[in-house]
């Protein structure tokens, strides 16, 4: 089990309202079946122009912001299709965690199964924290989900997670392997529904052995 409490480094302002996880992540980038990749694909139309040249005026293209961890967000961050490519490609260009007044649902549900950290703050937390990395002084922040703090130069703000996510996080767990946690209970209810309806154990494959 890894233990992490924290995420904590330089992070980049994209104050977008309503950014989806079409532009997050373009639909060219969807047709491998894996996730490798993904990372080139990352809001690569606000990061390229038609030619592929980098865009000077895009915060991940500037070199103060290299190597950035968190991205702070605008509004309904992440709204749109359900494609869990725009998570995977986030994590693989090096982001840890969004900060955004909201997110969309379903990209709340992929990001925070697959550990990425998101956290909503009151949009007045959002400006002091936008103020602080966007000024040339200081753009670190840190997100502490042990105590569901934010802090950055001058702020200091309380988020909230369900316990489950907060748990996910700190012991280092995806849906797979929360779901694996309690494979002891799995067991024990599976040992107990087959004792009390021993018919219905295997019966595809009877079926299907009938059939041969």
């Amino acid at each position: 089990m890894t233990v992490q409490t924290r995420i904590e480094g330089i992070a980049a302002p994209l104050p977008v309202a309503n950014l989806d996880t079409d532009q997050i992540m373009p639909k060219q980038f969807l047709l491998r079946i894996d996730k490798a990749g993904l990372a080139k694909g990352l809001l690569y139309d606000m990061r390229f122009d038609l030619d592929g040249n980098s865009r000077p005026e895009c915060v991940l293209n500037q070199a103060e912001y290299a190597g950035t961890r968190i991205l702070v967000g605008g509004p309904n961050f992440g709204c749109g299709s359900s494609r869990e490519h725009a998570v995977w490609g986030l994590q693989q260009y090096g982001i840890d965690a969004v900060i955004a007044p909201s997110f969309g649902e379903i990209f709340y549900s992929n990001a925070m199964n697959n550990k990425l950290m998101l956290v909503a703050l009151a949009q007045a937390d959002i400006d002091l924290l936008l103020a602080d990395i966007s000024s040339p002084s200081d753009k670190h922040v840190l997100i502490d989900v042990e105590t569901m703090t934010v802090r950055s130069k001058s702020l200091t703000a309380s988020f909230s997670l369900s316990e489950r996510h907060r748990r996910m996080f700190l012991e280092g767990l995806d849906m797979v392997g929360a779901t694996l946690a309690m494979q002891e209970q799995i067991n024990e209810f599976a040992t107990s529904h087959w004792q009390k309806r021993p018919w219905l154990k295997n019966l595809a494959s009877k079926t299907r052995d009938s059939l041969v």
